[in-house]
């Protein structure tokens, strides 16, 4: 190999591990702040809707095999332009209503830009396949510029999560060559998981109300405030002034 073409790659190399890194440190951003709004709602809410998160960044093997599918030409703004999923954030939540309140939370976050909203929830897929998507825009400081970055987020219940992986361990199997009577099972579970969200979502709510009812009995209870498991009690000048 010449040294010409030795620069050449080196050059390469930096500018797809920049272009990578991009994305890298636009998924950290939307991670750290889904970890705020989460620790921030627990402390209001004594409640956690979202029960984990997973990231994901596609391979330069994989944006390339999407280039080739789609028939897009090989350039890093051409994959920026056509590919808006090469980071991906999944957010599993605990009810179908806490899939809606994270991402009204997320969009109304002001230095993100909602680009598209794919509602799988209310308008499943053919095959069952329920989930929330969004495209968000992210913006990353680099060390020479700011570069706003595509994300997307998927935002589904324990129950889609489970369908949905399972789906793709059994497509995986058959080489997407699935028997017509699994498809069908398949969608039958679908339907079932998605009558055990609405069934779950019923009882937290009538919970919920449960909890709130009794809330306000204990007086006690309500001047206590708990900061990163350090309690703190609210003197009773500070109370006094909502007298005033």
């Amino acid at each position: 190999m010449s040294q010409l073409s030795i620069a050449q790659l080196k050059q390469f190399k930096n500018e797809i591990t920049r272009f990578m890194m991009m994305y890298k440190f636009a998924l950290d951003e939307l991670e750290t702040k889904v970890e705020i709004l989460q620790e921030e709602f627990h402390f209001l809410h004594d409640y956690n809707p979202i029960e984990h998160t997973k990231s994901r960044l596609k391979t330069p093997e994989s944006i390339l095999k999407k280039l080739y599918r789609k028939g897009i030409p090989f350039s890093f703004a051409s994959i920026r332009s056509h590919i808006k999923d090469i980071a991906g954030l999944r957010i599993t939540c605990s009810f179908i209503s806490d899939i809606y309140r994270i991402s009204e939370m997320l969009v109304n976050q002001g230095d993100l830009k909602l680009v598209e909203v794919k509602d799988y929830i209310q308008n499943p897929k053919p095959n069952g396949y329920r989930s929330l998507h969004l495209i968000v825009e992210v913006p990353v400081f680099m060390s020479d510029r700011k570069e706003n970055v595509c994300v997307e987020v998927q935002i589904r219940t324990i129950a889609m999560d489970f369908w949905a992986s399972l789906e793709h361990k059994i497509y995986y199997k058959y080489n997407q060559a699935v028997p017509a009577r699994l498809l069908a099972e398949l969608k039958e579970a679908a339907d079932s998981a998605s009558a055990l969200d609405i069934k779950m979502e019923r009882l937290h709510r009538e919970i919920e109300e449960i909890k709130e009812d009794r809330a306000g009995e204990n007086v006690e209870e309500l001047r206590q405030l708990t900061i990163d498991n350090q309690s703190f009690s609210l003197p009773p000048a500070l109370i006094n002034l909502l007298d005033q």
